[in-house]
């Protein structure tokens, strides 16, 4: 084994659970993500001159993930389309509502006393593709807005929009899941936090 070798095992596979992880959220298929897993390593094997020692090798990787998705998708004709337009004061307006609603039956209370994590885990394997990124990379995978954006490769100012109506939807999500499990109405005692970090477990 060479020194190049050494470094790439040293640096870069280190992260492959992370990759891994990052290519199902992509592919919600296993197959797909242990094939574009293994694409994503070639690719940045071959790559391995262009990183820059020093570097986020992670960042480096993801960006490398979603760029092989992107082409195989081009390739099975399968682009992916997203809307990013609206208004976004009906956005914020369509949020404080369901928190309210939610504070009068009493929901909020409950998903926060109950363990929503595959319930969380669930809603975002249904979110859009666009919105499903964003979330994995900020609130997944703890990149900054700025990370996130360079991976995606779109502005800061769509990863926001993005995170904003994807937490959205996940807390409609919520509230729809305590409520399939025959939640009544009770005196709300805390709000649930839209914004709160969903890490993966090791």
């Amino acid at each position: 084994m060479n020194d190049r070798d050494v470094q790439f095992e040293r640096d870069a596979l280190t992260c492959l659970p992370d990759v891994a992880r990052f290519a199902r959220s992509l592919t919600r298929n296993e197959s797909a993500a242990d094939d574009l897993v293994q694409e994503t390593f070639l690719r940045a094997y071959r790559g391995y001159a262009s990183f820059r020692p020093g570097s986020d090798v992670r960042r480096w990787l993801f960006s490398i993930c979603h760029h092989a998705f992107l082409r195989i998708q081009e390739r099975e004709q399968r682009v992916v389309l997203s809307s990013d337009g609206g208004d976004a004061e009906l956005e914020t307006m369509g949020a404080v509502m369901s928190h309210v609603a939610a504070q009068r039956t009493g929901l909020d209370a409950y998903v926060c006393s109950i363990d929503v994590g595959p319930a969380i885990h669930e809603a975002i394997e249904h979110l859009a593709a666009p919105y499903r990124l964003a979330v994995t990379l900020v609130d997944v995978e703890g990149l900054s807005y700025e990370e996130a954006a360079e991976v995606a490769e779109v502005p800061v100012g769509t990863i926001r929009s993005r995170l904003f109506r994807a937490r959205r939807l996940l807390q409609d999500q919520l509230f729809e899941y305590a409520q399939d499990l025959g939640v009544t109405s009770a005196a709300p005692t805390t709000t649930m936090d839209s914004t709160t970090s969903i890490r993966s477990e090791p």
